[in-house]
């Protein structure tokens, strides 16, 4: 009765049953792993951007070091999609240079019962509709820093809904993490309180999957919150679990929110032509609450990419030239509600990643969690003008960046390059933070523009017996990181 129930159920689900002796399957030539080393030269104290940005927080130490990376991983059986199914992943990292450390990058255990997963761990992830190879960085969640752990319940991948005949499908998650003890500057300054963390996300898509077209959009939703009672005192009403039900519902407590919500809401289109894909997509911010209004409607992500359908398996051409995929986008955050002339919103502006209570704002570990052009105090040249009570001193900015993978004969390539300017925050520059309609007197100095160029450049070729060496070079200039370059010889044994 169980494997006629399950055949049934499944039936329900994918429109086709299983195999009735397959509910649960070995893992067998599932198992991957591999071993490398690098040897890094960099720029004695600066390790440049893009060699440390969106790399989920795998980032060598500054000068000359080596590092150690292995991994492990057990995936689900890709040929043969079972009812349930399991997989698990771990990456470790030890660096030995000016000083020595050991990073857990990865580490987590997955369970798939029909269309639903829950995966429990530390977890490499980008969140929202970006292309997830090339992207800058998402908005909210781009890869930038190690994951948060977490718990999570998910549909992974779109499923297509019982009815329109496979118009409608969508896909989403719901999580609980841990961010550890963090330190809170509002209302009072509390060095350490136990902080969480909240995620969710709900993605639809238009489109039967033998169109050409498919329409995209959904929004992400995340939050840092804990410890309230010892932060407000005994005024604060609430019960932790009504607590829970205002940060994933986000209701407001005396006029706003109770902890730092942040998130985006996304719009994408894709066409496929007979040999290529293209891509158009749209990411817009909110960190306050100037998107319902539309307030800070002028910020976003904006994104094409052209992919190359003919891409061989193995992403190589043994013919010369071959381009994989090619990525161009335009970030801008300078608007953010906070001009004089914006539609005014009680939250004033948006400060993006800064927050009022947390003072590490939207980072973990140090690392902004969100797209790396919005930059940290410790990440700029000193000197610069910064709101001593922001951690990211730099979060208007407008960006124009282009990546590209692909190969020449056997060595297969990823490059990235950035342009950008860069103007502080509103609580430097000459109007100030502001609150509904009232401007604070910035008193930290005004930031003026600075320009940003920054390119990275990866080339690496498979070998015999599971071998593959490579190299990466990288470099900054302008006014707004310090000038510095950097190399990585790579090797690697996959088994």
């Amino acid at each position: 009765m169980k494997k006629v129930f399950f055949l049934i159920l499944s039936y329900f689900i994918y429109g086709r049953g299983f195999a009735q002796d397959n509910l649960f399957h070995s893992q067998g030539d599932l198992f991957h792993a591999s071993l490398g080393t690098q040897g890094i030269m960099t720029s004695k104290d600066h390790v440049p951007f893009w060699m440390r940005s969106n790399q989920f927080g795998s980032i060598p130490l500054p000068g000359t070091s080596a590092s150690f990376i292995g991994t492990a991983r057990i995936d689900y059986d890709s040929t043969n999609r079972q009812l349930v199914d399991w997989g698990a992943s771990v990456e470790a990292r030890a660096d030995l240079g000016s000083s020595s450390r050991v990073t857990l990058i990865e580490g987590y255990g997955k369970l798939r019962v029909s269309i639903f997963e829950l995966k429990a761990g530390r977890v490499k992830e980008i969140m929202g509709l970006v292309d997830t190879s090339l992207s800058s960085g998402a908005f909210a969640i781009s890869g930038n820093a190690l994951g948060i752990p977490k718990v999570q319940i998910s549909i992974p991948e779109y499923w297509n809904l019982p009815f329109g005949r496979k118009l409608f499908a969508i896909k989403g998650n719901f999580a609980l993490g841990w961010l550890g003890e963090q330190k809170i500057q509002y209302p009072d300054s509390i060095p350490s309180a136990k902080t969480y963390f909240h995620q969710s996300s709900f993605y639809a898509r238009l489109g039967r999957p033998d169109w050409r077209l498919k329409l995209y959009a959904g929004f992400n939703h995340q939050v840092f919150w804990g410890s309230e009672k010892k932060v407000f005192g005994k005024n604060y009403p609430f019960s932790d679990f009504k607590t829970f039900e205002y940060v994933v519902l986000g209701r407001t407590w005396v006029g706003s929110k109770i902890g730092n919500h942040l998130g985006s809401v996304d719009l994408r289109a894709d066409y496929d032509f007979e040999n290529i894909r293209i891509g158009l997509y749209r990411q817009n911010f909110y960190d306050e609450g100037a998107l319902a209004k539309l307030a800070n409607i002028a910020d976003g992500l904006n994104g094409l990419c052209i992919e190359n359908k003919a891409t061989s398996e193995d992403g190589t051409s043994e013919d010369g030239f071959h381009w994989h995929k090619v990525l161009f986008e335009f970030f801008y955050s300078k608007n953010q509600a906070g001009y004089p002339d914006s539609k005014r919103t009680k939250s004033g502006d948006e400060n993006y990643y800064n927050n009022y209570q947390y003072t590490k704002g939207w980072s973990y570990k140090g690392l902004g969690l969100g797209n790396p052009f919005i930059t940290t105090s410790t990440s700029t040249r000193a000197g610069l003008p910064n709101d001593s009570t922001d951690f990211f001193n730099n979060n208007r900015v407008m960006a124009f960046y282009g990546g590209m993978e692909g190969s020449i004969g056997d060595y297969y390539f990823t490059a990235k390059a950035s342009y950008s300017f860069n103007y502080g925050t509103f609580g430097t520059s000459q109007w100030g933070h502001s609150t509904g309609y009232t401007f604070s007197t910035p008193h930290f100095g005004l930031f003026k523009e600075v320009k940003q160029f920054s390119a990275y450049l990866e080339v690496k070729r498979a070998l015999k017996n599971g071998w593959e060496a490579g190299a990466v070079a990288a470099l900054d200039a302008g006014d707004l990181l310090y000038n510095s370059s950097g190399l990585i010889l790579k090797l690697k044994k996959s088994f």
